[in-house]
């Protein structure tokens, strides 16, 4: 099986030049599904720091980079949204986070706040014993004991323990960003969830700071205020 694909069929939301060349990395097994970027796109695409796969290996090889604070062993280990890198010799960590048009994008963050993550409820089964399994955005999926939580809740993880050390439900007035569709990017708060009848989709009203959207509801994720730059205008901040 290759490891290549053509840079002209890799989904939109990869970060890369699609007419440059003909190649680019094909994704490995792992989070995120399809969407799932490289780890080597990302470290020689987005952040310029290697030239190719053989220094990407290098450096993943020394621990020189952390995936959600652990080692990783596959240069082609997936990366998608929410997840965040930490190059320890560079004293510098980041967080994937939706940027204009649905691509990923690299957001900085201090070095705090990258002993967690933060990942999206899309359902929750029941295991044995009785506890509640929550899966996530990503195809991981932890054990708790409390139901407390909802489809479309977003909890913040710690990397080291899994433990939920923060959470944020899906309703009415919640902060959130679009990570796809012509809004992606876009930060709000829900003013109205529109449940649909039937199959289709959920639609959410979000309120902006220049406006608004609508979207369905798989395209937003919930936040909170420690997850958007200091300079993003919220709705009712200038009132």
């Amino acid at each position: 099986m290759t490891n290549h694909q053509k840079r002209l069929s890799v989904p939109k939301s990869w970060p890369v030049e699609r007419k440059t060349e003909t190649f680019t990395a094909k994704a490995g097994a792992g989070p995120h599904g399809e969407s799932g970027v490289p780890l080597v796109v990302v470290l020689r695409d987005v952040l310029g720091y290697v030239d190719d796969s053989s220094e990407a290996q290098y450096a993943i090889n020394t621990d020189g980079v952390l995936v959600n604070g652990d080692s990783v062993g596959d240069v082609n280990r997936p990366i998608g949204m929410f997840d965040i890198l930490a190059f320890p010799e560079r004293d510098e960590h980041y967080r994937v986070f939706p940027d204009e048009g649905g691509r990923l994008g690299l957001t900085p963050i201090a070095a705090a706040d990258a002993d967690s993550k933060l990942s999206k409820v899309t359902d929750k089964t029941t295991v044995s014993g009785g506890r509640v399994q929550l899966n996530f955005h990503d195809g991981g999926n932890i054990v708790v004991e409390d139901d407390v939580y909802s489809g479309n809740d977003s909890v913040v993880i710690d990397n080291e323990t899994s433990d939920v050390v923060a959470h944020f439900e899906y309703e009415e007035g919640a902060l959130v960003t679009a990570v796809a569709g012509q809004h992606a990017g876009d930060i709000g708060r829900i003013e109205e969830i529109d449940v649909q009848p039937g199959s289709a989709q959920n639609t959410v009203h979000v309120d902006t700071a220049d406006g608004g959207f609508e979207t369905v509801e798989e395209y937003v994720v919930v936040i909170d205020e420690n997850f958007v730059a200091e300079d993003t205008e919220l709705p009712g901040d200038a009132e």
